[in-house]
């Protein structure tokens, strides 16, 4: 089994954590790439180096049935992980070393448990969908996949217009700071915080939510995952951007793109014994009684 591990620039890893990673692969008797960024700050730490054929850059490249991501850090570098599997199915595992984390698997105390589970195949797997995006992207025309969401939002003082259909119906202008679509997943990210609803993760849905709208009647829309959005922005001769899950690039007058579920998705590993609602009860701090 090949385990393909991932982690950020900016994540500073516990020594002892990193000592705990490797020897739970040598014990299992894994297979094991890294990423250029993790090799660096475990070569830093400890002195390991790693041949060519164990690092990967920007996508991991073929991925074994078989494999494994697992990612160390916060939600932020799962969906980075996630980024570098380039819509490739794969189990995805997180070891939080990080504080909130709605996707991570487990604390850094549970490392050994997680490489336990993959060995013994007794992961809990929970199917997440993504989204595809399509559209003027960094300059060039391409698709790219989120986990979470893309938002499309002002950059400059004045609102932008973003004239919205849904599956050839024209929806509404949104005139404001810009729009958000999400997955189940993501909504309780960025959506959440603009006022969106939380949707279970395995609810086959996407939700559109509106960003500082002008007019205060506009509301956030759940719609189908088979839904595809369509985005035109006006921007009134200021930029905008579009960010999708971590990555931003900025974005022309009359820029569009069509939003829909993308053809793969990954396995999110979770725990088995704790719910999404126990998350929520627990991340949210809901029912905690502070008189």
């Amino acid at each position: 089994m090949r385990i393909i591990l991932f982690s950020r620039a900016d994540i500073v890893p516990h020594k002892e954590d990193i000592a705990r990673i490797f020897a739970a692969i040598e014990r299992n008797g894994f297979e094991f790439v890294i990423n250029r960024e993790f090799a660096e700050s475990v070569r830093s730490l400890t002195g390991c180096t790693f041949t060519a054929e164990q690092i990967y850059g920007d996508t991991v490249g073929e991925v074994p049935a078989e494999a494994v991501m697992v990612c160390y850090g916060g939600d932020g570098t799962l969906l980075e992980g996630v980024r570098r599997l380039d819509g490739r199915d794969c189990t995805v595992a997180g070891i939080n070393s990080g504080r909130l984390g709605f996707l991570a698997l487990a604390p850094r105390s549970e490392i050994d448990n997680v490489f336990r589970s993959i060995a013994e195949g007794s992961l809990h797997l929970q199917p997440r969908t993504m989204l595809c995006i399509e559209g003027e992207i960094g300059g060039i025309q391409q698709s790219m996949f989120a986990l979470n969401e893309v938002s499309i939002q002002r950059l400059g003082a004045t609102m932008i217009s973003i004239e919205t259909s849904i599956d050839g119906e024209r929806v509404s202008t949104y005139n404001g700071d810009g729009v958000i679509v999400s997955t189940p997943t993501g909504s309780t990210a960025y959506s959440l915080s603009a006022g969106g609803p939380i949707i279970a993760p395995t609810c086959p849905s996407m939700v559109l939510t509106p960003l500082s709208p002008h007019n205060l009647t506009m509301r956030p829309i759940v719609m189908a995952d088979s839904s595809e959005i369509e985005l035109t922005v006006h921007t009134r001769g200021n930029a905008a951007s579009i960010s999708i899950d971590n990555r931003t690039f900025q974005i022309a007058d009359h820029a569009k793109f069509v939003v829909k579920k993308a053809s793969r998705r990954i396995s999110l590993a979770v725990r088995h014994n704790i719910s999404f609602y126990d998350t929520l009860r627990d991340k949210m701090m809901w029912g905690l009684d502070a008189r």
